[in-house]
C-alpha cells in the first residue's frame, strides 16, 4: 500500500546560512475511479481512505444513494509504461453498482456536476443541486451552541497527524451537534478530504447526516457547499472564508454557513438562528 509521506533532502537556508537536511513531504499520487469497468474520474490524492473517498465522490455526484447501491469495491491493476501487466498500483478503484443501480452517463465532457460547476456560475448551479439532492438540510431543527462551534478548530488541529509532519494537507472532520468529533480526515485536495468523511458517514450509515457539523480547515467553496448540501449536513463551518456561490448555494438549500471560525469569533452567513 502507497506511504502517505515521503522523504526528501533540502536546502534550508537562513540567515546564519545554508544546511542541507531531510524533510517530510506530503504524497500525491493520481486515483483512477472506475465504474462498472469504465473510468470516471481521476483525481490527485493522498493515499489513504480510498474506498471512502470513492464512495462519498459517488454520492455527492448522484450516482449512488446509499451503501446498498453499491455491490463490491476493489483495487485493480494500473496502466502506463512503467506498470507491469495487471500489476495493483492501489491507484485504480473499481465500484461495481448493484443490479439495478442506473451506470453514469459518460462522455468526452465527464458528465458529472463537480466538474461541470467549475466554470459555472450563478442561478444555473444553483438549480442543478436542487435537482440532484436528495435530502432538505434546510428541514433539519439541529442547533449548536457558539462555545461548542468555538472549540471545534482544536479538535481538528490535534488530530491532524500527517499536517504536524508536512504543512501540506487539507482536513475535513464531522461532529455531533454536542461538538462530539465523529470522523477526521486529511487529504492534499480539499475535496477530497469531505469525500472521504462523507464515504466514512455511508459506510456507517449516517446518510443524510442529521445534527451535524462539518468542519474544514480552508475557506468554504461552492464545491464543498455543494458535497454538504447532497450528504444532508445543516451546519458548515470553515476556519478561512466562503466564495459568494458557496453563501448562495447555502442560503438557497437551508445550511447554516460559518466561516472566520478562529478564536473567540466567527462570521454566521446563513441560517443564524442555528447558533445558540
Amino acid at each position: 500500500m502507497a506511504h502517505v509521506t515521503a522523504r526528501r533532502r533540502a536546502q534550508h537556508l537562513t540567515a546564519n546560512g545554508a544546511v542541507t537536511r531531510p524533510e517530510t513531504l506530503v504524497v500525491e499520487e493520481p486515483l483512477e475511479i472506475r465504474v462498472n469497468g469504465a473510468a470516471v474520474t481521476v483525481t490527485m490524492r493522498t493515499p489513504g481512505s480510498d474506498i471512502e473517498l470513492a464512495q462519498g465522490f459517488l454520492l455527492t455526484e448522484g450516482v449512488i444513494t446509499g451503501r446498498e447501491d453499491v455491490l463490491t469495491i476493489r483495487y485493480c491493476g494500473g496502466r502506463g509504461p512503467d506498470v507491469p501487466d495487471g500489476a495493483n498500483t492501489y491507484n485504480v478503484l473499481d465500484v461495481t453498482l448493484a443490479p439495478g443501480v442506473k451506470t453514469p452517463d459518460l462522455d468526452v465532457t465527464r458528465n458529472f456536476y463537480t466538474t461541470s460547476s467549475c466554470g459555472v456560475c450563478g442561478k444555473a448551479s444553483l438549480d442543478a443541486v436542487r435537482v440532484i439532492g436528495r435530502f432538505s438540510p434546510g428541514e433539519d431543527p439541529a442547533t449548536v451552541a457558539a462555545a461548542t462551534l468555538k472549540g471545534m478548530p482544536g479538535q481538528l488541529r490535534a488530530a491532524q497527524k500527517v499536517f504536524a509532519r508536512t504543512g501540506g494537507l487539507h482536513a475535513a472532520a464531522l461532529f455531533d451537534a454536542d461538538g462530539t468529533m465523529l470522523v477526521v480526515r486529511e487529504d492534499i485536495g480539499r475535496h477530497n478530504a469531505v469525500d472521504k468523511v462523507i464515504g466514512w458517514a455511508l459506510e456507517h450509515g449516517r446518510i443524510p447526516l442529521t445534527s451535524s457539523v462539518l468542519l474544514v480547515s480552508g475557506r468554504a467553496s461552492f464545491e464543498l457547499t455543494q458535497k454538504a448540501v447532497l450528504a444532508g449536513i445543516p451546519v458548515l463551518a470553515a476556519v478561512s472564508a466562503p466564495s459568494s456561490l458557496a453563501a448562495s448555494l447555502a442560503e438557497e438549500s437551508g445550511v447554516t454557513l460559518v466561516a472566520f471560525l478562529r478564536g473567540d469569533s466567527m462570521n454566521v452567513y446563513t441560517r443564524a438562528d442555528r447558533i445558540r
